[in-house]
């Protein structure tokens, strides 16, 4: 199988949102057997809650959506100036809809029932296409901001001054907000294949950040999970 990454050498991280369990199933099923990390929802509010953190490589929203519609969510993303590349998916086939899709900003449009085969095929051309730095410069969860252009990182507004190690590790908890990193996950992301380096030295660089977390009003932002790692709170 080949595995899809993106510019960062990781796997690319795909937000599927779609109202149907049974689409959802399938997607998260198929795109993780493409080597993809898939985070699913299925209601518009939480669609742009997750979307606007901006650490995914690619969006996949259906238009017809309880709470806010597709449309709404992707208006609202780039009105935020959240570039991720979007793939409207929908069982309206009509000219008019995909070009109010695609006049919002979207960067393609399928129509359902769709091909398995076609939609990978166009989600990897979404991330070849955007997959540049500056599309993915900015993170953020809550009142976290995280600017990778600058390397600066903010809790409500307070400059939080982080080593090059806390930093890495922080990046890679709020790439994937509300989700079980373990400690292996974490190893990988910040000391790569470093084989001196040990799963004990996560849990000290843990404690530096918390620390620093907390002299800012953040210290819940990252949670253990015990006997499975660490996950950055993304409410």
């Amino acid at each position: 199988m080949l595995r899809v990454v993106n510019h960062e050498n990781t796997p690319v991280r795909v937000l599927v949102v779609d109202d149907e369990a049974g689409v959802r199933t399938a997607l998260r099923r198929g795109l993780s057997a493409e080597g993809m990390e898939v985070t699913v929802c299925a209601e518009g509010h939480e669609a742009l809650r997750l979307g606007a953190t901006g650490s995914f490589d690619v969006i996949l929203l259906d238009v017809l959506l309880p709470g806010l519609s597709g449309y709404r969510v992707l208006e609202r993303l780039r009105h935020r100036g959240i570039h991720t590349p979007v793939l409207l998916v929908s069982a309206k086939d009509g000219e008019f809809d995909q070009a109010d899709g695609l006049d919002l900003g979207a960067d393609g449009y399928v129509v359902k029932p769709f091909s398995f085969v076609v939609l990978t095929a166009q989600v990897r051309a979404l991330v070849r296409r955007g997959d540049t730095p500056a599309r993915q410069d900015s993170l953020r969860v809550g009142e976290l901001e995280i600017d990778r252009s600058g390397r600066k990182v903010s809790w409500a507004g307070d400059p939080i001054a982080l080593s090059p190690r806390e930093y890495k590790l922080l990046v890679a908890l709020a790439s994937r907000p509300g989700t079980v990193l373990t400690k292996e996950d974490l190893l990988q992301a910040v000391w790569g294949n470093d084989q001196e380096v040990t799963r004990n030295v996560v849990e000290v660089y843990v404690g530096y950040l918390r620390r620093k977390l907390d002299a800012v009003g953040a210290g819940e932002l990252v949670e253990t999970v015990r006997g499975h790692g660490y996950r950055m709170n993304d409410a």
